[in-house]
C-alpha cells in the first residue's frame, strides 16, 4: 500500500473516532488494531502490540510525571498558595491594574510550583476574576491575565507536558525542563507589558484604587516567611537539575520531600491532603499512561506501512527552507489546537515531526520548546480550548465563550511572538540546558 493512501487511513479512522466522541486512549487502541490488521498480519501483530504495552509505560524518563502530579496537588490542596498570593500582593503597590499584576506574577509562582495548567488557571480565576469585576475591571482585563498566567504552567518548569512530550519524542526531559526557564520568564515579562499598555490604551478598563499601604518591614517579613521557602522548592527541581546534581526523576522526588517539609513547618499537613493528592496522581497517570501505551504502537504502525518516512521524504522534496518547514509544523498545531486537546495533538504529530527536525538538523531540545508552547496556545483557542471551559467555570454566570477567547487572544499573540524571537534565537533555549 502506498505511503499516503496508509497515512489517510491511520489519520481519518483515528480523527474520526476523535469526532464521535470516542475517548483519546480508545480510540488509538481501535485504530492500531484496524491498522495492524491492514499492515502487520493480524493477530500476530495485536500480540505485539500487547508486549509492547510494558515497555511504553516503563521508561524512566516518565517517572516525574506522577512526582510532578503529586508535588502540584500537594502545594494547591494545602492551601500554601495563598500566602504566596499575600505576599506578593503586599509588594505590588498602587498600581494601575495591579490585580491583574498579581495575577500574573503569582501564577509565574504558582507554575514553577504545580506544574498544571488546568489548577493554576482554576485557582486564579476562582479567586482573582470575582474580585477584579467587583474593583470595575472590564471583562478583558480580569479573564485575559488570568488566562496567561495559567498557561505559564505549560512552559516553566515543573511542567508535566514537558515531562511527557520529553518522553515521547525521546528528548533530554532535563533539558526540556530547564530550557523553559528564560522562555517562561520571557513570557511572564511580556504578559506585563500587555497589561501595562491595555491599561494605558483604556484607563478605564482597569481603575485604579487605594490599596492598604504596608511598611518595607512588613512587606519583607511577608516575602521571607512565604515566598523565600518556596524557592527553596524551585531550586530542589529546577537548580539540582541545572547544577548536575540530580536527574528529573530525583528532582521530582526532591520537589516532593520539600513542599511536605513545607506543609509540616506551616502546621498543613495531615494524612487526608496526602490521601486526595495521591487519588489526583493515580487518576492522571493511569489516564496518561493508557494513551501513551496506546500511541507508541500507533507511531510503531506508521513507521511500519511507511506512512511517516514517506510523509518525510515528501516534505522535503520540496526543497523548502528549513524555517519554513517549521513554521508549517507550528501551524498545523495551532490549526489542530482549535479542535483537539495537547495530549492529542502531541502523540499525533510527534511521530511525523520528529523525524522530520532529525532531517533538517534541527537541535531536539529547541524544536521541542518550540512545540511546547505551540500546544500551549492551544489551551487558549477556541472553540475547544480546555482553560476557556475552566474559566468558564469559575466567571460570574452568564459570561461567554467568546467573551473569554477575546480576552485570550492578546495573551495569544504574546505567545506566538516568543516563538518567533527562540527561532530567531536559539540561545534563549539553549543557554541554560548548555551550562548542565
Amino acid at each position: 500500500m502506498d505511503w499516503h493512501v496508509a497515512l489517510a487511513v491511520m489519520l481519518g479512522a483515528l480523527l474520526a473516532l476523535m469526532g464521535l466522541g470516542m475517548p483519546v486512549a480508545l480510540a488509538f487502541f481501535a485504530t492500531n488494531i484496524l491498522c495492524i490488521f491492514l499492515f502487520m498480519g493480524g493477530s500476530v501483530g495485536v500480540a505485539q502490540m500487547v508486549t509492547n504495552f510494558g515497555d511504553a509505560v516503563s521508561i524512566y524518563a516518565l517517572t516525574p510525571l506522577p512526582l510532578f502530579m503529586i508535588m502540584g496537588s500537594l502545594f494547591f490542596r494545602s492551601g500554601l498558595g495563598e500566602n504566596v498570593f499575600r505576599a506578593i500582593d503586599m509588594c505590588i503597590g498602587n498600581l494601575r491594574a495591579r490585580l491583574a499584576y498579581l495575577t500574573v506574577l503569582s501564577g509565574a509562582v504558582f507554575a514553577s510550583l504545580s506544574g498544571s495548567s488546568i489548577a493554576n488557571t482554576g485557582m486564579m480565576g476562582s479567586t482573582m476574576v470575582p474580585a477584579m469585576l467587583g474593583r470595575g475591571y472590564k471583562p478583558h482585563m480580569a479573564l485575559g491575565p488570568v488566562l496567561g498566567a495559567g498557561s505559564l504552567a505549560v512552559i516553566i518548569p515543573p511542567s508535566a507536558l514537558a515531562v511527557l512530550l520529553g518522553s515521547l519524542a525521546q528528548i533530554d526531559v532535563g533539558a526540556l525542563l530547564i530550557a523553559g526557564v528564560l522562555p517562561g520568564l520571557l513570557l511572564t515579562a511580556l504578559y506585563i507589558a500587555l497589561i501595562s499598555v491595555q491599561a494605558r490604551i483604556d484607563p478605564r478598563a482597569a481603575p485604579q484604587y487605594e490599596a492598604e499601604r504596608h511598611t518595607l518591614r512588613e512587606k519583607l517579613a511577608a516575602v521571607m516567611v512565604n515566598v523565600v521557602p518556596m524557592s527553596v522548592i524551585v531550586f530542589l527541581v529546577v537548580g539540582t537539575i541545572i547544577l548536575g546534581i540530580a536527574s528529573p526523576t530525583e528532582s521530582a522526588a526532591l520537589g516532593c520531600l520539600g513542599v511536605a517539609a513545607l506543609l509540616v513547618a506551616y502546621r498543613r499537613f495531615s494524612w487526608a491532603i496526602v490521601r486526595k493528592t495521591l487519588d489526583d496522581a493515580m487518576k492522571v497517570t493511569a489516564m496518561t499512561f493508557l494513551v501513551i501505551a496506546a500511541s507508541t504502537t500507533f507511531a510503531q504502525v506508521l513507521a511500519f506501512s511507511g506512512a511517516s518516512g514517506g510523509f518525510v521524504q515528501w516534505l522535503l522534496s520540496f526543497g523548502a527552507s528549513p524555517m519554513v518547514l517549521l513554521a508549517l509544523m507550528i501551524g498545523s498545531i495551532l490549526l489542530l489546537g482549535m479542535f483537539m486537546d495537547q495530549l492529542s495533538m502531541m502523540l499525533i504529530t510527534l511521530p511525523i515531526f520528529v523525524p522530520i527536525a532529525q532531517s533538517l538538523g534541527f537541535d531536539l531540545v529547541w524544536f521541542g520548546l518550540m512545540l511546547l508552547l505551540a500546544y500551549e496556545i492551544g489551551f487558549t483557542t477556541p472553540p475547544f480550548g480546555l482553560l476557556l471551559f475552566v474559566m468558564l467555570g469559575v466567571a460570574p454566570r452568564g459570561t461567554k465563550l467568546s467573551t473569554v477567547a477575546r480576552a485570550a487572544l492578546p495573551y495569544i499573540l504574546c505567545t506566538v511572538a516568543l516563538i518567533v524571537l527562540i527561532a530567531a534565537f536559539p540561545q534563549l533555549a539553549l543557554l541554560l540546558p548548555g551550562l548542565k
